[in-house]
């Protein structure tokens, strides 16, 4: 399970980064990519990777400035192109209004895809759980932003224990199809009458990853929420130390804000996005270290990072 950031600055593009988009890659555990928000020149960025677009199974918007929203409708079209492989569904899930955004798009430039599009709206009264599956969960909460803008928590499955291979061998257990029965919690009895419990060499379930992931938002309890006990909260970062003032007026966060949240929630890794164009190169190492004061294990990304969760 990784995260790979394809856009991480805030507002418009620049020379260093470009607008927002990050890519959940849960290739070992489902086959899949999910797209959390689809900025401006996201498929260039794409191309830059790894990612098939065609795994891009999911899309989650968090919300519908341009800045998050106007790469959808080249990346939608451009996934259509390859033709080589086959054509798979994609959901977008996100605020009301993503639906007519899309279609309209895709209307007025003459766009057909060979695929089907499903959306899953939402406003203020339909949040919550708003998308489960057998290995996964997430939730939606409304932050505060100068628009209706939320952040989604992740929440893997609790995994299943593993096998002890080396105790069952030392048993006497011959390797071969005992060990898939033992696996799949069934007990058996060998050959010389040794039962042998499923129970006693399976570990106990490991708990499932969270991943939080936020939009735009001044700092709010609701941030707090969804990133409680989290792996990996992704976090906004427009603004700096002493920004709070303009980070108010300008429905953001900034660094030490974020790190708060990251503080009350217990989480254990911030990742510091969404970076305004006024920090320069040599501004993101101050950015961290001011950060770090509140909560120590924070990093600052950079537009195709890949990090491992």
């Amino acid at each position: 399970m990784d995260i790979q950031f394809l856009g991480t600055g805030a507002g418009q593009p620049s020379k260093a980064r470009n607008v927002s988009s990050l890519a959940l890659k849960l290739l070992d555990e489902i086959n899949e990519v999910w797209l959390f928000d689809c900025g401006e020149g996201t498929q260039n960025r794409i191309l830059e990777t790894t990612i098939r677009p065609r795994k891009v199974s999911k899309i989650f918007i968090t919300h519908l400035h341009g800045d998050h929203i106007f790469g959808l409708p080249g990346f939608l079209s451009s996934r259509a192109f390859q033709a080589n492989e086959e054509q798979t569904d994609l959901d977008i899930y996100g605020p009301q209004g993503i639906k007519s955004f899309v279609l309209t798009s895709l209307r007025v430039s003459g766009s057909r895809l060979p695929y089907r599009i499903h959306f899953h709206e939402f406003d203020q009264d339909s949040l919550g759980k708003i998308l489960e599956t057998d290995k996964f969960t997430v939730y939606a909460e409304e932050l505060d932003h100068t628009i209706f803008c939320v952040g989604y928590r992740v929440m893997q499955k609790d995994l299943e224990g593993t096998l002890d291979a080396e105790k069952l061998k030392a048993a006497g257990v011959p390797f071969g199809p005992l060990f898939g029965k033992i696996k799949n919690g069934q007990d058996v009895v060998l050959d010389d009458g040794t039962e042998i419990k499923a129970a006693d060499y399976i570990s106990a379930p490991r708990p499932g990853k969270i991943i939080t992931i936020l939009g735009d938002t001044r700092k709010t309890n609701a941030s707090v929420r969804l990133a409680v006990n989290a792996d990996v909260l992704v976090h906004e970062s427009t603004y700096g130390k002493g920004d709070e003032k303009i980070a108010r007026n300008h429905g953001h966060s900034t660094n030490m804000q974020a790190a708060q949240v990251a503080e009350e929630a217990g989480v254990k890794r911030l990742l510091l996005n969404h970076i305004s164009a006024r920090f320069l190169s040599k501004d993101i190492s101050q950015l961290k270290k001011d950060a770090a004061t509140v909560f120590e294990n924070v990093h600052v990304v950079k537009d195709l990072e890949e990090v491992e969760i």
